[in-house]
């Protein structure tokens, strides 16, 4: 392979590591929120499950 031809490899494969990586932080948030309401008793399972669900589906 020549050069030009590595660097373009490198360079798509970059880009697609990075706009896959994007997903993690916009799932950020919903993740903190939550591991935050699961801290409380008795229903905080209960509410954190539809965040839990969305942050997965962001993944």
């Amino acid at each position: 392979m020549s050069l030009p031809r590595i660097l373009l490899a490198f360079a798509a494969a970059a880009s697609l590591t990075t706009s896959l990586a994007g997903c993690g932080v916009v799932a950020f948030p919903v993740r903190t929120t939550s591991a935050a309401v699961k801290i409380v008793p008795v229903a905080g399972d209960v509410v954190a499950y539809p965040l839990d669900k969305t942050a997965d589906a962001i993944d």
